[in-house]
This record gives structure tokens, C-alpha cells and sequence, in this order.
């Protein structure tokens, strides 16, 4: 499972190996939780929305594990092109479970170490994607 954690501004990703995943099935979005069942240790987090693996957005508001199709008015899911607009979709309800892909956080506490040196990008991640988009082009 992905998770990004957002704090003023910047974000961070890492991956939850598979055998920490369980320890967050059952949880809803809004829970709190400590950052070390994702790794940021000393951090206390609050969990803020994700998507399935087929994509589809968790909402808040439907408390349940599998999707339902609502008519929906406001993000997530859907963003309304003018006022008043509402619409037919499909959504992920707020509970976290195995079909859940991505989750994100937002810091409420920190912790003694900063995390960009908690969720260091590996060393030539960043050229070795520019030389792949490089081989697309051509």
C-alpha cells in the first residue's frame, strides 16, 4: 500500500511492507494514528482520503468498506462544473481494508526528525527518470 503524507505544503511517499498493512484495516478517514506504523516515528498523523485499486476516491461521508454509487455534488469524486450540478458516481467508502491502494495523511504532530530525511528519494532516482523520458521521446 502507497501512503503520502503531506505537511506545510510538501509531500512525502513511501510504501507499507504487507505485513503492517492489516494494522490499519478497520481504520476511517479522520482516525489519527501514530507515524510509526508507516515509518515516521515521533509523528502523529491524521488520515485525510486515497483510492482503491481500480482508482476510485474514499469518501469520508459513506461509512462503509466496499463502493457505492451516489449522487454526489462536491469533491471527492466529483468536481462540479457549475453550480448546482450533481451527478452519478462511483466512490469508495471510508473504511480501509486490502482493496485500499493509496492513503493520505496529514501531519498533526512532528516528530524529532524531519521528513525529508525520514522518506529520502533514492540516489539517482531523478536522472534515471529524466533519461527515461528521454528514450520515450525519440
Amino acid at each position: 500500500m502507497k501512503i503520502v503524507i503531506s505537511d506545510k505544503g510538501k509531500s512525502y511517499s513511501a510504501e507499507i511492507a504487507k505485513e503492517k498493512e492489516p494494522q490499519l484495516y478497520g481504520m476511517k478517514l479522520g482516525d489519527m494514528l501514530d507515524g510509526s506504523m508507516v515509518g515516521a516515528a515521533g509523528y502523529k498523523l491524521k488520515l485525510t482520503g486515497g483510492s482503491d485499486k481500480d482508482g476510485f476516491p474514499m469518501r469520508a461521508d459513506v461509512i462503509s468498506v466496499g463502493k457505492k454509487r451516489m449522487i454526489l455534488d462536491s469533491p471527492p469524486g466529483y468536481k462540479p462544473d457549475a453550480k448546482g450540478k450533481r451527478m452519478k458516481k462511483t466512490v469508495r467508502g471510508g473504511v480501509i481494508s486490502e482493496s485500499v491502494a493509496q492513503l493520505n495523511m496529514n501531519v498533526i504532530e512532528s516528530g524529532p526528525t524531519p521528513l525529508a530525511e525520514l522518506f529520502k528519494k533514492p540516489e539517482g532516482a531523478a536522472e534515471a527518470k529524466k533519461e527515461e523520458k528521454k528514450g520515450k521521446k525519440k
